[in-house]
């Protein structure tokens, strides 16, 4: 039924049945399988100034605007001449860092804690302003400055005390480019994952964007929470409720999501649904997922179309202009991070056996089943830089691949990660893509 806005009290017969598992990032709870029934319309809250959004705020200055860049670097894959700097950000999950990665030269330049204690960071998302957001599967979201700049004096010394490298990691709450920090529920390990900026208002106005997340409260109750906070603080503006997320035993609530050009977050399931957030009304609408899927990850294309890597041996889009999904190839073994280049080719990373795939998103077709990634294990996610270069991040080789998106060759491994998981937006080609779409 696609197109049921959540809340109109629907019934769902999902008939979905045992599916291959995709290896994911952490173990599943149990629940309930077979028919969902949708009730009772979603809640949202605007200008939510509950207790929790004061309280876990560090490295903000007296202001509130730490971090907002100013006008805009051209960092994070910003159109027009040459870049200030480009980046792309991995989360070395068992270590709970983030890497923040040079793509021009492959160097790392700096590594930093995303959370006390052990956070497990996978996601992150990079906004137009280079700085990135970081989601924390053992629950919290992070706000990291790309730029010296934009990071805060905290002791007034009159320097900037940050990581410099992968062997120069501060303690938590002593990195200065560590802007805002909030903790959130993160039941059996199903803290928030999906993140995403949303875009810079038109002609790249100072100031910070905000930032959408989404998590699962778990298994008891089955309900999906995103919500919108504030970019310069993390401060909570704005929270829905998706009731009865859970479609499958499989399946852990939100787990990958983007912002098209209205601001709109979409957010997809692993083996759940697609559920788009309007940005401006809060409504949220519920799209089901084809019967016998396994959604895995996803991104959009220029056109905001959603691809989707299965882990059930096959690639999926959404169309919005029939607001349906179909099955476009299926694959031997499975595909999971994706991401869409500006020349209308989708990159997914493949497992068993592991490899690069692409397809060409105009015409709907597999082209590359099996490009090559020397010495691969599991690559999970897949990312474009300002320069159209495809990363893949592999978390059993625990290296990250630039390849050259017309000759196949590897031509920079980064190494030194410590099982890397990200498959999300790591540079924020995917936000400059669909705000920026190539002419024609």
């Amino acid at each position: 039924m696609h197109g049921a806005r959540v809340g109109f009290g629907l019934a769902m017969g999902m008939g979905l049945g045992l599916l291959v598992g995709c290896g994911g990032d952490d173990s599943a709870g149990t629940g309930d399988t077979g028919v969902v029934s949708i009730s009772g319309p979603p809640t949202s809250g605007t200008g939510n100034d509950a207790a929790e959004d004061t309280a876990g705020i560090f490295d903000v200055g007296a202001d509130g605007t730490a971090g907002n860049g100013g006008d805009c670097p051209g960092g994070g894959g910003m159109p027009g001449g040459e870049p200030e700097f480009s980046y792309i950000w991995i989360a070395n999950s068992s270590q709970g860092t983030v890497s923040k990665i040079n793509t021009f030269t492959g160097d790392e330049q700096g590594r930093y804690r995303t959370g006390p204690d052990d956070p497990d960071p996978s996601r992150t998302s990079v906004n137009q302003l280079g700085d990135v957001a970081v989601a924390n599967r053992n629950g919290g979201i992070v706000k990291i400055a790309a730029r010296t700049e934009d990071c805060v004096d905290l002791d007034g010394d009159g320097q900037i005390q940050s990581s410099t490298g992968p062997n120069d990691i501060l303690d938590w709450g002593q990195d200065e480019c560590v802007l805002w920090y909030h903790e959130l529920p993160a039941s059996g390990g199903n803290g928030p994952r999906p993140i995403a900026w949303e875009p810079l208002a038109e002609g790249c106005s100072p100031g910070a964007p905000r930032v959408w997340v989404a998590f699962y409260t778990g298994v008891d109750d089955d309900i999906g929470i995103i919500q919108r906070r504030d970019g310069a603080t993390g401060a909570l503006l704005d929270e829905v409720e998706v009731p009865v997320w859970r479609l499958t035993d499989r399946d852990r609530g939100p787990y990958g999501g983007a912002v098209n050009k209205a601001g709109d977050f979409w957010v997809t399931g692993y083996y759940g649904p697609a559920v788009r957030i309007d940005a401006e009304t809060l409504d949220a609408e519920w799209f089901e997922p084809p019967a016998g899927s396994g959604f895995y990850g996803m991104a959009l294309d220029q056109n905001e179309d959603i691809w989707i890597g299965g882990c059930d041996g096959a690639i999926y889009r959404f169309s919005q202009d029939t607001q349906s999904f179909t099955n476009v190839a299926d694959i031997v073994g499975r595909a999971r991070g994706v991401q869409i280049d500006g020349q209308g080719r989708a990159w997914f990373a493949g497992n068993n056996p592991c490899r690069l795939l692409m397809v060409d998103t105009v015409t709907a077709t597999l082209v590359e089943d099996a490009i090559p990634l020397p010495g691969c294990g599991d690559p999970v996610g897949v990312s474009i830089d300002v320069e159209g270069y495809v990363w893949v991040v592999d978390r059993e080789a625990e290296v990250a691949y630039k390849v050259d998106p017309e000759s196949h060759d590897v031509v920079h491994t980064v190494t030194g990660l410590i099982e890397p998981y990200t498959y999300s937006d790591m540079t924020g080609h995917g936000l400059n893509l669909v705000s920026n779409p190539p002419a024609g």
